[in-house]
């Protein structure tokens, strides 16, 4: 693995969103924030989340993507059920993933954070591939970023957000990325 100028990764596969702008100037990303989604809910396999971060979803397809009309976001990365990882936002750039948030005090992550979407949701755990992923791909990403803090969605955004859920075994995951 290893990233180009622009920030892509890499060794992993990409699917270029169009749902991200440029990084506030002299903004290091020293937050990673770890995400998860089912599209839809507590599904796993499709090409829905690729379609949704590429403004290519058909919201006629399923009733739950009714509320997904016009909604633009992306993450920086997915790491699939499997442990297979799509690179969606290069890292140079600011991925729509955080929201309205905030850490230690700093509102608007999306400025100076990474994030990454685990496919998955609060009802299910995580594969055994997806730890080994994104245990590697945390690794790398802490040797050329200032990384100094790894949250979940619900750390920044706790009245908003839930993910990346109960599930994720944050011991398990931290103790294989030291």
């Amino acid at each position: 693995m290893k990233f180009d100028a622009q920030g892509w990764l890499s060794g992993v596969r990409r699917i270029a969103s169009p749902n991200h702008d440029a990084r506030p100037p002299h903004t290091p990303v020293t937050l990673l924030v770890i995400h998860n989604i089912s599209l839809p809910p507590d599904e796993f396999g499709g090409p829905a989340i690729q379609q949704f971060f590429t403004n290519t979803l058909d919201c006629t397809a399923h009733p739950y993507y009714a509320q997904l009309q016009g909604v633009k976001v992306s993450s920086h990365f997915l790491v699939r059920r499997d442990g297979g990882i799509i690179q969606f936002v290069p890292c140079n750039r600011r991925a729509w993933h955080a929201g309205v948030s905030e850490w230690q005090g700093r509102s608007r992550c999306n400025d100076f954070s990474i994030g990454i979407e685990l496919e998955g949701s609060d009802s299910v755990p995580y594969d055994s591939p997806q730890y080994q992923a994104l245990s590697r791909l945390t690794r790398y990403l802490k040797r050329h970023y200032p990384i100094r803090s790894i949250v979940g969605h619900s750390d920044i955004a706790p009245v908003r957000k839930t993910d990346p859920g109960p599930f994720l075994d944050w011991a398990r995951y931290l103790q294989q990325v030291k």
